[in-house]
């Protein structure tokens, strides 16, 4: 059954878990937080149940545990940031603070990232803005290839996901983060450990017949969303987030579910800007609030409602995990338990 496990728990297992392979304290803090806020934003794909396959990356070399991360571009409000191979959600954090401050003192800040690897949910990154009273735009490029180009069969891209933060005055503020497929690999492998099915409409075959299995991800297509709008919006996030930074899109993606010792040099690109360069800071939000609570208050069709905003559920789903700590799914936690006893590393409460 499922297991709760407290995030303080949660955080000591992972800190322990890399510290066992050399990994800078502080950067072990860091993957933690990351990993574990995507678990209380509900995109459990992208919390702890990666721990096992990053471990698998370390192994094989294909991390640099001692990255000199620096800016290869810095003017203005504009920075590159070259993450050497670093853990992706160390270099994402950089990455933030840099267009936090870029913002603050110009603005607006457009900051791109190379050599990186993969950071999880992209609304962690996004919703941080939203601490400061900005405006973020987030593209990252996948690190896995399932979607062909639309019409074709070619695996060449993937599920290049987009995170949109928008600050509010009382609402908590809009969060969308979604991929520019149907699903993302991480949704997919969570519904297999979990022994459910697929819905028609995320997979399919190479002659476009629907998968529902999920354990034949492998074998399938993903679909974008709306069809080839979202297939070009794929591109666009390819092009942003990776050839312009010199970052890997199309071929040139590593699969790192695969290739465990290849650098994948993911590209992850961020705008942050201030409101008040249009309109005050506080009456955008003030307005923000009044579109919202139109959008909410809607006549609710039968069956569908009640209207939400993008992000609505994440606060409290956030605090009853607080509280009641964060499901562990049964093949997750044997996976765990068994790194555990490679590593020399008490289980905790992830024992039976």
């Amino acid at each position: 059954m499922t297991q709760r496990v407290s995030l303080a728990s949660l955080q000591r297992f992972i800190e322990e878990i890399l510290a066992s392979y050399d990994v800078l304290p502080e950067h072990a803090s860091t993957v933690g937080e990351r990993m574990l806020e995507a678990d209380l934003r509900g995109q459990h794909g992208h919390g702890i149940f990666r721990l096992v396959s990053y471990t698998k990356r370390i192994e094989a070399g294909g991390y640099n545990l001692r990255p000199q991360i620096r800016r290869t571009t810095d003017r203005g409000p504009r920075a590159l940031i070259d993450g050497d191979g670093g853990f992706g959600q160390v270099v994402m954090t950089e990455a933030v603070d840099v267009a936090v401050h870029k913002a603050k003192e110009f603005g607006m800040a457009w900051v791109g990232t190379r050599n990186s690897n993969h950071a999880g949910a992209g609304g962690v990154y996004a919703s941080k803005a939203l601490e400061h009273d900005l405006i973020c735009l987030y593209m990252a490029i996948g690190n896995a290839n399932h979607l062909p180009p639309w019409g074709g069969l070619d695996l060449l891209l993937s599920t290049n996901p987009i995170a949109i933060a928008i600050p509010a005055a009382e609402h908590p503020g809009l969060v969308l983060d979604i991929a520019t497929t149907v699903a993302s690999n991480g949704r997919i492998k969570v519904a297999a450990d979990r022994g459910e099915q697929l819905p028609i409409g995320w997979l399919e075959d190479r002659e476009g017949n629907p998968i529902t299995d999920p354990t034949r991800l492998d074998e399938g297509l993903l679909l974008p969303i709306g069809g080839y709008k979202g297939y070009g919006l794929n591109l666009a996030v390819g092009a942003l987030a990776g050839v312009l930074n010199g970052a890997a899109f199309g071929s040139e993606v590593i699969d790192f579910n695969k290739d465990f010792e290849t650098p994948t040099n993911t590209g992850q690109a961020l705008l942050m800007m201030e409101p008040d360069l249009f309109h005050s800071t506080d009456g955008f939000k003030a307005q923000i609030d009044e579109r919202f609570h139109e959008m909410t208050a809607a006549t609710a069709m039968p069956g569908r409602g009640p209207v939400r905003i993008p992000g609505d559920a994440t606060p409290a789903r956030a605090t009853e995990m607080r509280e009641h700590g964060v499901p562990i799914e049964p093949a997750v936690r044997a996976r765990l338990r068994e790194l555990a006893m490679q590593r020399d590393v008490e289980p905790g409460l992830l024992a039976e």
